[in-house]
């Protein structure tokens, strides 16, 4: 008898200060709080905000942030984003740890210009945006702005869970739990949304089942569903679009 793989997931949400230090506490807290085998989905650059003005602090922070992290997630995976500096330029790096290893990088590629990352940013290549296995789930990443381009979730086609870390303003905070709801019924995945609860920011993170069963944070920094390959698996049976992939 098969038996069909399952995992906590967390959404969270919170606030990013302005002194990095606190912001990874704050983290590291929100993973303890968490179920020992959970998969975690952070806000877009949690660890600093966009700090344009702080980019070679931030990326150097980056560095310490990831050996620390890494010494705690072990059962757990966790998907975050940071600045990261490389060949002199510098990206917006999604990181997934796992076994107390990085696992998977994987840099935005669509830079939101009314924000100024176009600025600041280099963008990464939309080819490396590919689902991704971890104990058995097909992961895929999609950036903030990258969940506007429905060529990206195509991309996606076949993940079990699609990852969405952001910091979504708050004038289109509509536009980012349409769209995130979308991308579960669309690619009959589980979606683990993470916005920042900033000033500027919708805060609307959530989970939402291949189903559509929606579950918003509603300003809770801390979120827990679950995961279950038989839901994403019945839904494809259930309204056959042709999603399917070799296990």
């Amino acid at each position: 008898m098969t038996t069909s793989n399952t995992r906590p997931i967390v959404s969270l949400c919170f606030r990013t200060d302005p002194s990095f230090e606190r912001n990874l506490d704050h983290l590291v807290g929100l993973i303890s709080q968490s179920p020992k085998n959970a998969l975690i989905v952070a806000p877009e650059v949690c660890l600093s905000g966009f700090a344009y003005e702080r980019f070679d602090e931030a990326a150097a922070f980056t560095e310490i942030a990831l050996k620390r992290l890494q010494g705690i997630i072990d059962e757990q995976i966790l998907i975050f984003t940071a600045i990261t500096q490389r060949g002199g330029e510098f990206y917006n790096i999604a990181y997934t740890l796992h076994k107390n290893a990085i696992l998977h990088r994987q840099g935005k590629a669509k830079l939101f210009p009314l924000g100024g990352e176009t600025d600041h940013f280099s963008p990464e290549r939309e080819e490396a945006i590919v689902p991704f296995d971890v104990d058995g789930i097909r992961i895929g990443i999609l950036i903030c702005f990258e969940l506007r381009f429905k060529a990206l979730w195509q991309q996606l086609e076949g993940c079990d869970l699609i990852a969405v870390p952001a910091q979504w303003g708050k004038l289109r905070s509509d536009h980012f739990v349409t769209l995130t709801n979308a991308l579960a019924l669309i690619n009959q995945c589980y979606v683990v949304a993470s916005d920042a609860a900033n000033e500027e920011t919708g805060g609307m993170s959530g989970i939402i089942t291949p189903f559509g069963a929606e579950f918003r944070n509603n300003g809770a920094e801390h979120l827990t569903s679950h995961f279950e390959e038989r839901t994403v698996q019945s839904m494809r049976r259930y309204l056959d679009v042709g999603i399917n992939r070799d296990r």
